[in-house]
């Protein structure tokens, strides 16, 4: 018999019982006879006999799987948020179905309805910015969704991350301590998350008596290239620091400004935000916000068991602690 045709009726025909009493063991309900169950457990070890969980929630009215959307499977940022989300998962015995949506919010949109038709018991979400037609698609839903390292302005979706605000502030006050021109490299501003790092970054500015200059705000894609190829433009605006929103853009940056004959640290200092592998890659290292990613993924998926099992949640929102790792892209 071929291991990928085993069914629960073979393993029902071998152990001379009912599916009924097969279905009992695999789902580990109690009133079954300890003789019984062994025979069943040692036909299905002998069988090698795999339950499929979607089938199983069909009954059960519960999947064990948890979809997760998230824009780049690629990403250093996102690949540190899912070990967490995944290692939690685990731990509650649930399955993930993870779907790259490229940040496209159409292809978001489509992937929320095929995770709803695939019965999930929950949904972790992760993206740029929450578009309105995924807010209505997320509310009728029958299943929680949460936002993994997200904010949502309406508090209305449970979300983890940490005070983006507090911590562009941090790290811009570092640089525009000793620079009078300070870049902010940013993904897009309509993004929450963006937009709470520039009201950090006016506050810093402000506090040094620091000329605030849109020209020296500049929004570009979450890649190494568009980093690399920022170098004029930055220096057009006669920046001689930059915070940056991701760590790629950052490194990017770097090596432009290094193969530019710029001096970092000396000539221009770099801070950037997620302080994943990527700032430990480069010469000199990158001073960096230390988000806890792991954390939130940790975080959000027990957020998201709390919410499947109708557990009573405290706050809907958690902002987790971040603390600065200051390398060697800083004097």
């Amino acid at each position: 018999m071929e291991e990928n045709t085993i069914t629960i009726y073979d393993v029902a025909r071998v152990a001379g019982v009912s599916m009924a009493t097969v279905s009992r063991v695999v789902n580990g309900v109690s009133n079954v006879k300890e003789s019984t169950r062994k025979r069943v457990l040692d036909v299905i070890e002998e069988l090698d006999y795999r339950p499929n969980a979607i089938a199983r929630g069909l009954a059960s009215k519960h999947s064990t799987t948890i979809g997760v959307i998230l824009p780049s499977f690629t990403h250093s940022y996102y690949s540190r948020i899912i070990v967490g989300v995944d290692d939690v998962a685990r731990m509650y015995n649930y399955n993930l179905l993870v779907s790259n949506s490229d940040g496209d919010s159409e292809k978001e949109i489509s992937l929320v309805d095929d995770f709803a038709t695939k019965q999930v018991d929950g949904l972790i979400f992760m993206g740029d910015t929450l578009s309105d037609n995924l807010r209505t698609r997320f509310s009728r839903l029958r299943t929680p969704v949460v936002l993994a390292g997200m904010i949502d302005d309406e508090k209305q979706i449970p979300a983890v991350s940490i005070d983006h605000r507090k911590a562009a502030e941090e790290a811009v006050k570092l640089l525009a301590k000793n620079h009078e021109k300070v870049a902010l490299i940013t993904g897009p501003l309509v993004n929450v998350i963006n937009a709470e790092r520039l009201e950090g970054y006016k506050k810093a500015l402000k506090s040094y008596k620091r000329e605030y200059n849109e020209l020296q705000i500049i929004e570009t894609p979450y890649t190494y290239k568009s980093g690399y190829r920022l170098v004029e433009r930055v220096l057009a605006t006669g920046s001689t620091a930059a915070f940056v929103t991701d760590d790629e853009v950052a490194a990017g940056l770097l090596n432009g400004l290094l193969d530019s004959g710029i001096n970092v640290p000396d000539d221009f200092e770099i801070i950037t935000s997620n302080n994943t592998i990527v700032t430990n890659y480069t010469r000199p290292n990158l001073t960096s916000i230390d988000q806890p990613l792991y954390d939130v993924g940790a975080v959000s998926m027990r957020f998201l068991t709390k919410l499947i099992n109708k557990e009573d949640i405290d706050e809907k929102i958690a902002v987790l602690p971040y603390r600065m790792a200051i390398k060697k892209s800083t004097k």
